[in-house]
């Protein structure tokens, strides 16, 4: 392909331009492809999904592990015209099953190894998908190809990229309507600020189906020109080994990965430039320890959430540790962050140009999620005289198991549905290597064995409680709610107890 045909602030769009004014540019190691031969081979596979009858506009999902093929159907069904929508490897078929119906997947291009070691083209069958095909279905004819190069330039910055769903606090999956010019801007933004540029080499661990996979992973090396290395599943010793071999120059992951890669004695000093992390609160001795051991000369923290376009805040490159470790960082640029509170910590409130355009067919939802066209995220903060972020509390009780969101009532609804339960409470409780993972507190429904068989049954294997403890009734806050702070309370000090 030659010109310019895609909007510039469109996925399609980077990938042309990148692909144009840095022909030999490595997009992917492993196999190795420039991205002038990325961009030809996501137009081929777009021809196919032409020929397959997706219309613009329509929905693609795509349920494959991190991968090369991944990267090219996801280019292929933006080139489409269509939203894309991805599914986790790890969900089993009666969760992808509402999602696939719910966003009304024209089609489903699945494969590899998903939940349980089954093939995910099986169980995207299973899930009801109107029409699973491989990635090498994806063949179409010339006049195929030549629609869907029609389609890259009707393109547009506000047009929906994404279906991305995120369970809310009601348990039911929503999907956030994501648009081209949001991600792109903000990762125009995010890149900048962390110095990601041409040349640099990311293995991108986090799975493509999540925002930090295929938004600040794959579209920020887009953006920056520089070579993705996809990472199919975490092993923190052969990571370490690829950061070796490879060199590697910049990773992005929870805490616990660096923790994980901190103790691998195959992890070189000095190779990784930038590390890119985040949560409520990150020590300050992993910071330190990046810096010193391993030689990290930029370590970022930064806060954001899906509806928000994945990035709101990050720290600076001349963050001490201290701001590092204690705070999320200022606004992106276009970012604008506020309290809904007078005085002290209060919800976070969020205006700029990732913001979603509402929930798919969710008009409730939509309208209690914003407030004046600021994005009301749920989680409590506090800005610092320097507009710097605080995270104090989510508000939504999510917890983040290795960097993949566990909506706690998700899985109460499983438990009182399908484990038979009279009423269940999940908090998270602390784990090496994840961070943390779901524990649940229920009262009746069997024994704790039993209850979990059912739970992993129905739910990815990241989202089943790892303790199940049975208790007489939940405590309740005054406003009769139950009071997860003190489940948190009370996890913990059974977890002290010999």
């Amino acid at each position: 392909m030659t010109g310019t045909r895609a909007h510039p602030d469109t996925l399609p769009g980077v990938l042309e331009l990148t692909a144009r004014e840095h022909p030999t540019r490595p997009a992917v190691r492993d196999p190795r492809l420039t991205y002038p031969e990325l961009l030809d081979a996501a137009v081929d596979a777009a021809a196919g999904l032409v020929g397959l009858g997706v219309r613009p506009g329509e929905s693609v999902g795509i349920w494959l592990p991190n991968g090369l093929p991944w990267i090219v159907v996801s280019y292929a069904a933006l080139c489409a015209g269509a939203r894309l929508v991805p599914l986790n490897t790890r969900y089993t078929a009666t969760e992808a099953a509402d999602l696939v119906a719910r966003s009304g997947c024209r089609v489903v291009v699945a494969g590899g190894a998903g939940a349980g070691g089954r093939d995910l083209a099986d169980l995207a069958a299973e899930a009801g998908a109107p029409l699973v095909v491989s990635p090498d279905d994806l063949t179409g004819t010339p006049a195929d190809r030549a629609e869907a190069v029609r389609r890259m330039a009707a393109l547009r910055p506000d047009t929906v990229s994404h279906v991305q769903y995120t369970s809310g606090t009601t348990g039911r999956p929503k999907g956030a309507l994501l648009r081209h010019g949001g991600l792109v801007e903000t990762t125009r933004a995010w890149a900048r600020i962390t110095g990601l540029r041409a040349g640099d080499v990311y293995p991108v661990v986090a799975p493509f189906a999540h925002i930090g996979g295929h938004k600040t992973g794959l579209l920020a090396c887009a953006v920056a020109e520089a070579a993705v290395i996809p990472v199919p599943s975490l092993d923190p010793a052969a990571l370490a080994a690829t950061v070796a071999a490879r060199g590697v120059t910049f990773l992005q992951g929870p805490p616990a990965l660096f923790r994980a890669l901190l103790a691998e004695p195959g992890m070189p000093r000095g190779v990784v430039r930038v590390a890119v992390t985040g949560a409520a609160v990150v020590p300050r001795d992993l910071v330190g320890a990046l810096r010193e051991r391993l030689g990290v000369r930029h370590v970022f923290t930064a806060y954001g959430l899906t509806e928000a376009g994945g990035v709101c805040t990050m720290g600076r490159a001349d963050d001490p540790v201290t701001v590092v470790a204690e705070t999320a960082g200022r606004p992106i640029p276009g970012t604008e962050v506020r309290i809904d509170a007078p005085d002290g910590p209060g919800e976070i409130l969020v205006r700029g140009p990732g913001l979603m355009s509402g929930y798919l067919d969710d008009p409730a939802a939509t309208a209690e999620a914003f407030a004046d066209g600021w994005l009301r995220t749920g989680d409590v903060g506090e800005l610092d005289a320097a507009g710097r972020l605080r995270v104090v509390d989510r508000l939504k009780d999510v917890v983040i198991v290795g960097g993949l969101n566990v909506y706690p009532a998700e899985v109460e609804h499983v438990l009182r549905v399908a484990a038979g339960v009279g009423a269940a409470a999940v908090v998270g409780i602390p784990h090496d290597r994840l961070g943390e993972v779901p524990a649940a507190f229920v009262v009746g429904g069997g024994p704790a064995e039993a209850i979990v068989a059912r739970c992993a049954a129905r739910l990815a294997a990241f989202k089943v409680p790892r303790t199940v403890w049975h208790v007489d009734a939940l405590p309740l806050t005054a406003a009769g709610k139950v009071d997860k702070a003190a489940l948190r309370r009370a996890a913990l000090d059974r977890l002290a107890a010999p």
